[in-house]
């Protein structure tokens, strides 16, 4: 089964910032994939060298020549054209996962899931919102844990409370809590002191460490730049471009109110890796890990001080909701496991494994 990734292979399309989560998960496990032959296509390397007119021509151009069973797309704005997409579906099936319909459904994936035979979604209440707009080739899916990538299960837990992510919302505010309250804890991403990890030290740090912190909140605030993302919006090549009407106020809208917690991608990441989790509650959550006994979970910042000091302090107990998170991760919640699922539902190649 010959399957083209279209994505990203840059975190937010800069180099700078190292690879992007989708390449290294998604299509980290396409390519290893048995009965999977994968290739990738570099939207954003292609954007800042052709621009966005020769960027789709060598995509359709690749597809034509390829021929691929699946155009699997990974979208991060409107860098590939809708027609470019439409006149793709027409030679090939295609599917988008659409990553944060939590909040950016209204603005944005309401408007191009039309483009697709199939949609994916991690978010769980938008799939009647795709029904309600007519949208019905929709798949419920959730982020997952690249089980190609090498984990680190039995490390020896020499560090103590750990965070890697972006500094956004309440998570500057939540570490701080558990600084004041005499809490080592140690955060890497953008923004914070430590500045950003490698991404080939991740499954090392995630084991090595006593508590990793999730955050289940997502990035948008009112303020005024989130103010200014309601007109326009940024590609993956730094270039600003204003939003349509029907997506300026679809944008509007998940703005002024108060996006919902969301599971992240860390849910799987730091279990899969052998690592414990400490993780901000979510909804349905337990329907994928059981709390307090695969995954530990507060619901606000007195809830993360007592658990962190309560993990911390029982030892014995922390390693036992370890381990039953990473046996139930490995077992039900890898990438390999949710592509097979959506290749089913699309009524692609049975005998892929």
């Amino acid at each position: 089964m010959k399957v083209l990734y279209v994505g990203m292979r840059y975190d937010y399309g800069d180099p700078r910032r190292g690879d992007c989560y989708e390449y290294r998960n998604m299509f980290g496990t396409l390519e290893h994939m048995t009965g999977v032959q994968a290739e990738f296509f570099a939207f954003d390397v292609l954007l800042r060298e052709r621009g966005r007119a020769g960027m789709n021509r060598a995509l359709e151009e690749r597809v034509r020549s390829l021929q691929p069973d699946l155009c699997f797309f990974a979208l991060f704005t409107d860098e590939i054209e809708r027609g470019t997409i439409e006149r793709i579906s027409a030679i090939t099936a295609t599917v988008n996962w659409f990553a944060d319909d939590h909040w950016r459904f209204d603005g944005f994936s309401r408007f191009w899931a039309p483009s697709f035979h199939a949609v994916v979604t991690t978010d769980r209440e938008s799939v009647p919102r795709y029904h309600h707009a007519g949208i019905r080739n929709v798949i419920l899916s959730q982020w997952a844990f690249n089980h190609f990538l090498r984990g680190n299960d039995g490390a020896v837990q020499d560090l103590g409370v750990t965070f890697v992510g972006q500094v956004h919302s309440t998570r500057q505010a939540l570490v701080q809590r558990l600084q004041r309250e005499g809490i080592d804890v140690t955060a890497w991403g953008r923004g914070w002191p430590a500045g950003r990890l490698g991404t080939g030290d991740l499954a090392t740090l995630y084991a090595r460490s006593a508590i990793n912190l999730n955050f289940s909140e997502s990035s948008v605030v009112l303020d005024l730049r989130s103010a200014t993302k309601i007109f326009i919006s940024r590609r993956a090549d730094d270039t600003l471009h204003l939003r349509g009407l029907r997506a300026m106020a679809g944008h509007a809208r998940h703005v002024l109110r108060r996006p919902r917690p969301q599971i992240k991608g860390r849910t799987f990441e730091v279990p899969g890796a052998g690592g414990f989790l400490l993780t901000g509650a979510a909804e349905h959550l337990d329907s994928y890990l059981v709390p307090g006994k695969e995954v530990a979970v507060f619901h606000d910042a007195d809830e993360l001080v007592e658990r962190t000091r309560y993990y911390l302090s029982n030892p014995e107990e922390r390693e036992a909701v370890r381990r039953a998170g990473h046996e139930r991760v490995l077992r039900e919640h890898t990438y390999e496991q949710r592509f097979l699922k959506i290749f089913k539902e699309m009524g692609l190649h049975a005998d892929v494994q």
